[in-house]
């Protein structure tokens, strides 16, 4: 199955996908989208829109996991995230694919084994899943 990640956010989006037959993981491709802090959300919004669906269009993914919002003590910052991730639901939905929807203690324990892992255990991880 070829699987697309998105780990959204408005100054740096990420991506991933990867095909995987559920033991063996293989990466197709993977990104940052960037946006300038000092352009309007909407155009933001927008070019995170256009490349994502390129990335959609190029990989042909089946299936879809995008990060649940979490709290945040920063309502905007929340708010702005929220926007991005719905922009993310829309193309998932808008190109047919299966979505799934995951917390980050769910994502953390489910490629590193523990909830609360670093950004580092995290990334060495899946660097070892995918034999980077």
């Amino acid at each position: 199955m070829r699987v697309l990640g998105i780990d959204c956010g408005t100054e740096r989006t990420g991506y991933g996908v990867i095909d995987s037959d559920g033991h063996t993981h293989r990466l197709i491709s993977a990104g940052v989208i960037r946006t300038s802090a000092k352009a309007p959300l909407g155009e933001r919004l927008h070019e995170i829109f256009r490349e994502l669906r390129s990335v959609i269009a190029r990989d042909e993914p089946e299936a879809a996991a995008v990060e649940e919002v979490f709290y945040s003590a920063n309502v905007k910052t929340a708010l702005k995230l929220a926007h991005v991730r719905g922009v993310a639901l829309l193309l998932v939905s808008e190109a047919g694919i299966e979505l799934g929807e995951y917390s980050p203690l769910e994502i953390k324990t489910s490629v590193v084994g523990y909830g609360r892992a670093e950004k580092q255990q995290v990334q060495m991880m899946v660097a070892s899943l995918l034999r980077l």
